[in-house]
């Protein structure tokens, strides 16, 4: 053990689960943001089902999803061998194939906070900058953008601590490797079927409450210091 009572395991655990926790908001958030843009700003056919399929891991089973990615992802799956036959890389038993399930798992709280914020932005402002002559790209990140970084915020820092949570698709997709894919709550299950692991397992527990808190702690300081900012 080190100074903070930590095992090397632990600590890799740790490592690896915010590793894979940066990767998952980072690769996530520019689709996020386009998601959440169309969800509130434009109508289409077939929006309903479109925002449902966007909702739907929150309400699938977790273990489900990541069969899914399983058998998309897979070595054998449809995008598992294209992306290794032609690009030489596999998603599946490895830290990124986690880093997908835990994007996929966190995205709709991504999108709805983001949704939310670009929702209360008022359009006047947008419909301004388009009579001056801005094009929308331009309104969109000139207006709108800045104008929804609480949301986008508190949307990433949300979508960072679920992610530091995930199990259920993580363990299905890429199974519970050491250095590879065991993240804190992997390791915290590792802990609980083996003798004399409960000391651990209550080290662990302990961790990923203390993160996930500080992760929401940010998110809620850095929304209302820039939602202050924008008023001013």
């Amino acid at each position: 053990m080190d100074m903070f009572g930590l095992t090397p395991m632990e600590w890799e655990a740790l490592k690896l689960s915010l590793w894979i926790s940066f990767w998952a908001v980072s690769g996530s958030l520019p689709l996020g943001i386009l998601t959440a843009w169309i969800l509130a700003r434009v109508n289409f056919p077939g929006k309903g089902i479109f925002d449902g399929i966007v909702h739907l891991p929150l309400v699938l089973p977790p273990v489900v999803t990541g069969y899914m990615l399983l058998v998309l992802f897979g070595r054998k799956g449809p995008l598992g061998a294209f992306m290794r036959d032609q690009f030489g890389f596999s998603l599946a038993f490895n830290w990124k194939g986690a880093a997908l399930a835990a994007a996929v798992m966190a995205f709709p709280l991504m999108v709805r906070a983001v949704r939310l914020s670009i929702e209360s932005v008022d359009q006047g402002f947008e419909s301004a900058a388009r009579t001056l002559g801005a094009r929308p790209l331009r309104v969109f990140f000139t207006v709108t953008l800045p104008l929804t970084l609480p949301g986008i915020i508190s949307g990433m820092i949300l979508a960072f601590a679920r992610s530091l949570g995930e199990f259920g698709a993580t363990i299905t997709f890429v199974s519970n490797i050491p250095g590879q894919t065991q993240t804190l709550p992997l390791a915290l299950y590792t802990l609980t079927q083996v003798p004399g692991g409960e000391t651990s397992a209550m080290r662990l527990c302990v961790l990923s409450v203390g993160v996930s808190m500080v992760a929401l702690f940010f998110s809620e300081m850095a929304a209302r210091r820039f939602s202050k900012r924008l008023k001013g």
